[in-house]
């Protein structure tokens, strides 16, 4: 179990311990090709130097963590950190051996961190499921050095994301509609607010707030065609939340209304869809 538990987190931990987690080990490797441009873009933005220590919040399977890794070299240390179990097992069996990492089971809320010793915190969308955020960012901020850096990108608004919203959508034909969320509860989205994010990190400590909108293109297919845009979208995302624990044959005719909606999308081989992210970076003073 997560190492050390803060109450308010625990739907998120109990998620991402069940099917969802699950989810995202069976696909590994397909989702690590997909958000591929957005790791590139966190790398740049992180501007990672050999030798630095960093946090990787959310780590998931650790794509981003061993990329991180490599641009710290030998002399560097990441600290990939996460709620879920199963995850973070792929994310050990898929690390290279040797390489300058750590996988560390636990709540980044509440995980007394060793302080002011790294250089970075940095999140690949590990970061908008905080029950409390700006306690959870305030945590972490503990664990830079003064001058440490905080870089992370998150999703914007669901209107800027089709990739996301087109499967759940068509889903809707045949299923009720999730819960709505409110502007403060922990989700994909509860980020996307520009003025959110710098009101939290302000409360938690940090300086230098900027926040670069960034456009993209995911194919959600991973070069595999409609058929497995459509399987991506029932296993991962908010299309599968709402089918989950659906009967087969209401699963089949979202199915076919998500394919519909998706092929206006494909590209040969792709289905590419339009993607937005924040960009945020920020100091510890």
């Amino acid at each position: 179990m997560v190492e050390i538990l803060q109450a308010q987190n625990a739907e998120q931990i109990a998620y991402w311990n069940g099917p969802g987690g699950q989810h995202w080990v069976d696909r590994q490797q397909a989702q690590d090709e997909m958000l591929a441009p957005v790791s590139a873009i966190l790398l740049d933005r992180a501007q990672i130097v050999p030798g630095e220590r960093i946090i990787d919040v959310g780590c998931g399977c650790g794509a981003t963590t061993r990329a991180f890794a490599e641009r710290v070299g030998a002399t560097g240390r990441v600290l990939g950190v996460d709620i879920s179990a199963p995850m973070l097992e792929r994310a050990g069996q898929v690390a290279p051996e040797g390489a300058p990492v750590e996988f560390l089971l636990a709540d980044a809320t509440v995980h007394p961190f060793e302080p002011a010793r790294s250089d970075l915190i940095a999140s690949r969308f590990g970061v908008m499921f905080f029950a409390e955020p700006a306690v959870s960012f305030a945590n972490l901020r503990q664990a830079l050095r003064p001058g440490g850096r905080l870089t992370f990108v998150c999703w914007r608004e669901p209107r800027l994301n089709p990739w996301l919203m087109a499967p759940l959508q068509a889903a809707y034909n045949h299923v009720p509609k999730l819960p709505e969320l409110g502007p403060e509860d922990p989700g994909p989205f509860s980020f996307a607010s520009e003025a959110r994010v710098h009101r939290i990190l302000g409360q938690a400590g940090f300086s230098e707030i900027a926040m670069e909108a960034c456009d993209l293109a995911l194919d959600i297919s991973v070069g595999g065609g409609l058929d497995a845009a459509v399987e991506s979208a029932l296993q991962i995302g908010p299309a599968s939340r709402a089918l989950e624990g659906q009967p087969a044959d209401v699963i089949a005719a979202a199915a076919g209304s998500i394919r519909e909606a998706l092929a206006p999308f494909v590209r040969e081989q792709a289905v590419v869809l339009p993607a937005s992210i924040w960009i945020v970076t920020a100091r510890n003073p």
